[in-house]
């Protein structure tokens, strides 16, 4: 039956920046359709530990600095250690840093592409190895933006990280298909969570925004549930390399 191929029970996920937002409402998603997580922040885990718990699955919380290079192999030993194998990995973490390009710091740009590019890239480098040992497949997921296909404004460090994004995406996904590994990305849109509290707060720039945005509101986290689940299961088995905009139509507009 078709809903059997969505199901990821028996699956182990690691999903990054997973203690809130977009992070924490796909790590719930994955952990409702039957997968275990492991879940990285630099962030306290009780909540969302506590929550995939109350769902009947397991979820160990993984303390990591992404900016820091040896969190990488600690993050892939210690979801062995504790799971065994490795199926799923979900790259959300991200942070952002804003400025006019003419006040735009260097420290504002390595730290971003630290975290948003390098370790994604690491990680994925590091769980792929994990997965082609196994021998079994995996699903490598991987968080873009609207400014993956954009330019924006006062943010070129996030900007670059995530046009790298999409360009990882594929490439990851050409070297990587033929361990019958998957490696595709969602465009989350404008959503409500912390990165966009100042466009939020701005009554300007929300309401330039909204007006594009053809759904008409900004998004919740728990509208990335759907996309996460597709692109970690069978269900999406011949999807290589490909990014997913879940942006309420704004790139339609």
């Amino acid at each position: 039956m078709i809903l059997d191929q969505f199901r990821l029970d028996g699956k182990v996920a690691i999903v990054t920046g997973a203690s809130r937002g977009l992070g924490q409402a796909m790590a719930l998603g994955l952990a409702e359709a039957g997968a275990d997580i492991s879940a990285v922040d630099l962030l306290e885990q009780d909540s969302t530990v506590g929550q995939i718990e109350g769902l009947g699955h397991k979820c160990l919380g993984i303390p990591a600095d992404l900016s820091q290079r040896e969190s990488i192999d600690q993050i892939v030993e210690q979801t062995r250690g504790h799971f065994g194998h490795i199926d799923i990995l979900v790259n959300n973490a991200g942070i952002i840093r804003r400025a006019p390009i003419t006040e735009f710091t260097a420290k504002d740009w390595d730290e971003v592409i630290a975290v948003n590019q390098t370790a994604l890239f690491l990680l994925s480098q590091a769980v792929a190895r994990v997965m082609i040992k196994q021998g079994t497949g995996g699903k490598i997921i991987n968080v873009a933006s609207m400014l993956s296909f954009q330019g924006g404004i006062f943010v070129p460090s996030y900007t670059a990280s995530k046009s790298a994004v999409m360009g990882l995406t594929r490439l990851l996904a050409n070297e990587l298909a033929p361990h019958r590994i998957n490696v595709n990305a969602i465009a989350p849109g404008y959503m409500a969570t912390d990165n966009t509290a100042p466009l939020r707060a701005d009554p300007e720039r929300s309401k330039a925004i909204l007006d594009r945005i053809p759904a008409g509101r900004w998004g919740e986290p728990e509208d990335l549930k759907g996309i996460a689940v597709f692109l970690a299961s069978e269900a999406s088995s011949y999807m290589q390399g490909y990014t997913v905009a879940i942006d309420g139509g704004w790139l339609a507009r």
